[in-house]
């Protein structure tokens, strides 16, 4: 029977250096690839690295050096030669080559180039998944198009453990070619997996109807593509680089037909959807409240249908207006269920981190946790859910020194999340947006602090008061949810399906927020408050409204209210509605 042998990595730290931290992590990076590592020591000598090399029998002989580069380059030509005399490089091996490999600061790693004995040569500048890449048989700066996933599931696997990042970028201007530029800017760079499209207002609401587009305001909040040449254009510009994935946000009219011009020329790699929102609601488009719920629906199952994930960013809005935690917690799995209904297979739960601006990072987490518990709840082998976690926009200081802290803090409490997706945020949103160079310094701050979490964080998910808010949260959303679906159960056979449930449920203020006072078309009645760092409902004196007794009151005092609003809209002509079905 023949013996099999499991790959070998041989390490060491060569001559008189004894800096092991590179060469350890290597080491460590690769038995989680599967490999069989030894580590020949700090300061090792050439004639005990050859003699541990004769000894092991290595596939891989992983060296380091960390001093200067005059010294590095008689060492290294020194090991070169006594390597050729053994008999162990290339076609003077005697028996099988051995492969040689370096890591050092960027200028050794210049010296051990120029002497060509190495087959890959690490500065500590390439990202991490260089290393990764390595250590599966792929050479990072040889890789091309074909060899990066082109869709976000493969990408998130091939990148696996480490998660995919991505950042918003789409510049103001009159054109799209500032946006152009940057983005080859920044898929050089490497640092970025999925680019996401900061498009302006009027390329999502008024793509298909320039008519209605006010030049003035051409490029407000982002970058103004106006036709599907401009959206090629920039999709052939990430052709480059670490060829990072695009997508970008829906249309705010006419879903369906502008999800599938971003299908065509992005291929986009996922869909963002709500429910109650991007609509007269909040002011983000033409649609009423009702057409919106029904039309992101269909918007979902279209996705669905062509297999394209789906990402849920409806529970931030409602944070984003002061929702409290119970809502946002509801929403979020509100959102995952109707997406599940409508066919979704890969379904991206996002949890916006500091929002509201108020809330403690202990509530926070206990928040999140909540709502990914209550979504991967939902998990069937045909409905699988994807964490993704992203630092709030409000919550940036203005000071840049101590936005950065900010990104970097926030990213290491996202990952007790484990997420598959790290939407990484600008440490400059505060002021303005970031440019292509703000984007690469970001994802580079982001990178650090997800490095550090993997190489062993404190789980900070089983902090007890953590536990115990995620316990309490969970009761009170499944109280919201529960409320919805009693106030349409004599109307609906699925009140959470159901658009004319949905939208009262808004109306009524079973899902409100204080900012949503004074609207027409919600309720904006709620009033909340922090609590020891939570998020609460509170009532005119600012005491702390158990989630029971707001759902009851709600309910008593809308009894038959729903049943009177369908009998109403059945009666009423139909709304005209710009929409392909």
């Amino acid at each position: 029977m023949t013996e099999t042998r499991s790959r070998t990595i041989l390490g060491a730290s060569l001559g008189e250096c004894v800096h092991v931290a590179g060469v350890l992590n290597f080491l460590r990076v690769a038995e989680e690839e599967g490999y069989h590592t030894v580590f020949a020591g700090p300061a090792t000598s050439i004639p005990e690295l050859l003699a541990a090399v004769r000894r092991e029998r290595p596939d891989v002989v992983a060296v380091s050096y960390r001093l200067t580069p005059e010294t590095a380059r008689s060492l290294l030509v020194e090991l070169g030669e006594a390597c050729s005399q053994e008999g162990l490089l290339g076609r003077d091996a005697t028996d099988r080559p051995v492969r040689f490999i370096f890591g050092g600061t960027p200028p050794v790693a210049a010296v051990a180039r120029d002497l060509g004995m190495f087959e890959t040569v690490f500065s500590g500048e390439e990202p991490a998944e260089a290393v990764t890449a390595f250590l599966r048989g792929q050479r990072w700066d040889r890789m091309g198009e074909t060899d990066f996933p082109s869709d976000l599931r493969s990408r998130i696997e091939w990148k696996a453990p480490h998660p995919i990042l991505r950042h918003h970028f789409g510049l103001p201007a009159r054109t799209v070619q500032p946006t152009v530029e940057g983005i080859a800017q920044i898929a050089e760079a490497q640092v970025l997996d999925v680019i996401s499209l900061g498009a302006d207002q009027d390329a999502q609401e008024n793509f298909f109807h320039p008519e209605r587009i006010d030049p003035r305001r051409t490029g407000a909040g982002g970058v103004p593509f106006r036709d599907e040449a401009d959206l090629e254009r920039l999709y052939a510009a990430a052709r480059r680089g670490n060829y990072p994935l695009l997508r970008s946000y829906s249309g705010t009219d006419d879903l369906i037909r502008y999800a599938d011009v971003l299908h065509r020329t992005i291929h986009n790699a996922w869909c963002a959807t709500s429910l109650f929102w991007f609509n007269a609601v909040d002011g983000r488009g033409p649609l009423s409240l009702r057409g919106s719920i029904s039309d992101h629906m269909a918007l979902m199952r279209w996705h669905g249908e062509r297999n394209i994930p789906v990402e849920g960013n409806e529970p931030h809005h409602w944070e984003l207006r002061d929702g409290h935690d119970a809502v946002a917690v509801a929403s979020a799995y509100i959102h995952a269920f109707v997406a599940r209904a409508m066919g979704v297979h890969d379904y991206i739960a996002t949890c916006m981190f500091e929002t509201p601006i108020q809330i403690s990072n202990r509530m926070d987490l206990s928040k999140q946790l909540a709502k990914v518990e209550l979504v991967e709840q939902l998990t069937t082998s045909d409905f699988r859910v994807l964490r993704q976690t992203r630092t709030g926009l409000m919550s940036y200081p203005l000071d840049q020194d101590a936005a950065r802290a900010h990104l970097a803090a926030s990213v290491y409490l996202q990952m007790a999340l484990r997420p598959h997706i790290v939407h990484v945020v600008g440490y400059c949103e505060a002021d303005h947006a970031a440019s292509a160079q703000e984007v690469i310094s970001s994802c580079r701050m982001a990178r650090r602090a997800i490095e550090n979490a993997l190489r062993g964080s404190p789980d900070m998910a089983r902090d007890p008061a953590v536990q115990r808010r995620k316990e309490a949260l969970l009761n009170d959303a499944m109280t919201i949810v529960e409320g919805i679906r009693r106030m349409g159960r004599n109307v609906s056979d699925d009140p959470l399906l159901d658009v004319e449930v949905l939208a009262r449920a808004v109306e009524l203020g079973l899902l409100d927020a204080p900012h949503l006072r004074g609207n027409p078309r919600a309720c904006g009645m709620i009033r909340t408050a922090a609590r020891d760092g939570a998020i609460v409902a509170v009532d005119s004196q600012q005491h702390a409204i158990h989630e029971e007794d707001r759902v009851s009151t709600i309910l008593l005092q809308s009894q038959g209210q729903i049943s009177q609003s369908r009998s109403m809209a059945d009666q009423r002509p139909s709304e005209p509605r710009r929409r392909l079905q």
